[in-house]
């Protein structure tokens, strides 16, 4: 008789159990539908609290991890049985003690980063833990295959949790544990197959091809201060002229003046290197001395012929200037190179006092920037201009002109004394 056949045979012949059975089903059904809407709503509140504000490679980490730390108390489930005799209730309470201190020194160390930035000493407990997990699990394999399964197993799991810990690291510190001293960007920059800075090609190779360029003047000019052969100079300023037609060909050194001054800021690094055994650059810690105050006196009889900037440069007042620490001294520094670089763009050469009276600065320190600075080519061009030009004079409180006598007006009249 088919199943319907005796379903409906049943119904009529025990109409009362029929119903009761019928009652007994609806409110089955009514629990288990509230039972899976609350099971839904549960779920749906923990993946909108712990799973959605996590990024994917946290949930992948968490979940790898905890398939690797099942594989390890599998093996120590076997463990307890096989090595330990544990049976029944006992073994099913014992088996996974370590895997439980495990996830808890994991949870301390966690903690720890967050409030102390480090994992301290529970996350030295998880590596070690988790070694004595595997290396347990391990002992009781069947095989060396099985034996390097249950070894690896605990390792990945501590692996994706120290990796873990270390991107969560990184996002509240904002900065690694550690800068490798071998990485391949290294190496490679190291054989030269890498650029260090950002630079395009075009600028690498222009770079490359002026300092060819002072080299070979450099070069050219060692020979015949040292009188060198014919022979050699030939060659020298042979190569010197081929290093400049490329240079010219390849990097616009005509018509770029960024590109000339580059070229000769090069030249004069390498024509004046034996200079630098005679600098006393001064000490970046140490105070700066105080200079003394300029007592009161009558102005002394100027000769006849005087210099019209001294006289100007005479109406500053050297104060002693406070004492500063480096910081407040490289500020200075950057400000009163700021004034002279604002100063040649408008085809000045400012003087000292004009330094030192714009930053505030001693004229002793504004004199010494002055003659680092003049050194430049930008501003030595225009020192060498106003002397071609004008017959101008740097004397140090550039511009200056020098007269042969000094001219008095007397009542639109001029006389010489």
């Amino acid at each position: 008789m088919p199943p319907i056949d005796q379903i409906t045979a049943f119904a009529s012949d025990h109409p009362v159990g029929t119903v009761i059975i019928c009652v007994a089903a609806l409110i089955l059904l009514g629990l288990a539908y509230f039972v899976l809407r609350a099971v839904y709503r549960a779920g749906n509140r923990f993946f909108q609290r712990f799973v959605a504000p996590r990024p994917a490679e946290d949930i992948l980490t968490i979940v790898a991890a905890s398939i690797a730390t099942g594989v390890s108390a599998q093996g120590m489930w076997r463990f307890s049985g096989d090595v330990l005799g544990f049976d029944g209730p006992l073994r099913l309470l014992l088996f996974a003690f370590i895997e439980v201190a495990v996830i808890t020194s994991a949870v301390r160390a966690r903690r720890n980063m967050r409030e102390n930035y480090s994992a301290g000493i529970d996350g030295i407990a998880v590596w070690t833990l988790t070694g004595l997990s595997a290396v347990l699990s391990s002992m009781d394999a069947r095989s060396v295959a099985e034996a390097v399964f249950r070894l690896a197993a605990p390792l990945v799991a501590a692996w994706l949790w120290e990796r873990g810990m270390a991107i969560e690291r990184h996002r509240i510190t904002g900065r690694a544990r550690i800068n490798w001293r071998i990485t391949p960007e290294r190496m490679l920059v190291r054989v030269g197959l890498a650029e260090a800075s950002d630079r395009t090609a075009s600028e690498v190779d222009a770079h490359r091809r002026l300092t060819r360029v002072a080299l070979a003047a450099k070069r050219a000019r060692a020979l015949r201060e040292a009188g060198a052969s014919d022979r050699k100079m030939r060659t020298a300023l042979t190569k010197l002229d081929r290093a400049m037609d490329q240079a010219v060909e390849h990097t616009g050194l005509a018509v770029d003046a960024t590109r000339q001054e580059a070229l000769l800021s090069q030249i004069g690094a390498l024509y004046n290197t034996s200079a630098l055994i005679d600098l006393s650059p001064p000490v970046p810690w140490a105070p700066e001395p105080e200079e003394p105050h300029a007592s009161p006196a009558l102005p002394a009889a100027r000769p006849s012929a005087y210099d019209e900037d001294e006289d100007e440069e005479a109406e500053v007042v050297e104060s002693a200037m406070p004492v500063v620490d480096t910081a407040q001294r490289a500020a200075l520094m950057r400000a009163a190179r700021e004034y002279w670089d604002k100063q040649i763009e408008r085809k000045f050469v400012p003087r000292a006092a004009d330094i030192a009276h714009e930053i505030g600065i001693s004229p002793a320190t504004a004199r010494e920037y002055r003659a680092l600075w003049k050194l430049e080519p930008r501003a030595h061009a225009l020192i060498e201009a106003a002397y071609n030009e004008h017959g101008i004079i740097d004397t140090g409180t550039f511009p200056a002109i020098e007269t042969p006598e000094r001219v008095l007006s007397v009542n639109g009249s001029s006389s010489g004394s």
